[in-house]
């Protein structure tokens, strides 16, 4: 592949701009909808009891998780604090290579999420980075979680979506890529559009 070809599979300038807007939109709808559906929750079910709501499958039950996501990890508080704040030091690396609109929501989501449970495990008691997250939603018994977990969950589906089309968060297509040397040697037959190739606009 040629340097010139190289540059132009690159996002511009401007399109990278708004991948950023996309990404801090979803990211800030995701942290208010946790944050304030975490709000009616500590307010109408304070009572503690559950509420059936599709239901006995799935009930509203209000407790307070010192662990991660899904109520994994209840006894390791301060360690679950630690990989939320690694977690979104990594968000915020692999954003910078950030060329599709299809990564910059799952990025979103996961942002958003990664904040609003970061924000439970300091202004939540017993705060100091050891808060209980605010859970809710109870599955069938199975474990407890709250609006965050479904765009953790619904961003994980996404990325595993764009990892089986050969996406990267460049928004190349990894067959693109393989397909470059044979594009080369064929260079002076057939040129590739460049639209197609520059940073995949759909993806």
């Amino acid at each position: 592949m040629s340097s010139t070809t190289a540059d132009n599979s690159r996002p511009t300038p401007a399109r990278r701009k708004r991948l950023f807007v996309v990404l801090g939109v979803v990211a800030v709808l995701a942290y208010l909808s946790d944050q304030l559906s975490k709000l009616v929750a500590l307010d109408v079910l304070a009572d503690g009891e559950p509420r059936p709501f599709v239901g006995e499958v799935i009930r509203f039950k209000l407790i307070g998780n010192p662990g991660a996501a899904l109520s994994l990890g209840a006894s390791n508080t301060w360690v679950m604090t630690g990989i939320a704040l690694a977690v979104l030091v990594a968000i915020i690396v692999v954003a910078r290579q950030l060329g599709s609109r299809a990564w910059a929501v799952a990025l979103g989501l996961l942002l958003g999420s990664a904040v609003g449970n970061i924000t439970d495990r300091f202004v939540r008691p017993p705060g100091g980075g050891q808060g209980h997250v605010v859970d809710f939603i109870d599955y069938n018994r199975w474990f407890i979680g709250n609006v965050a977990d479904i765009w953790i969950v619904s961003a994980a589906g996404l990325i595993v979506v764009l990892a089986m089309l050969g996406i990267g968060v460049d928004g190349r297509r990894e067959h693109r890529a393989a397909a470059a040397p044979a594009g080369a040697a064929g260079e002076g037959a057939h040129q590739p559009d460049s639209r197609r190739e520059a940073g995949g606009d759909d993806a």
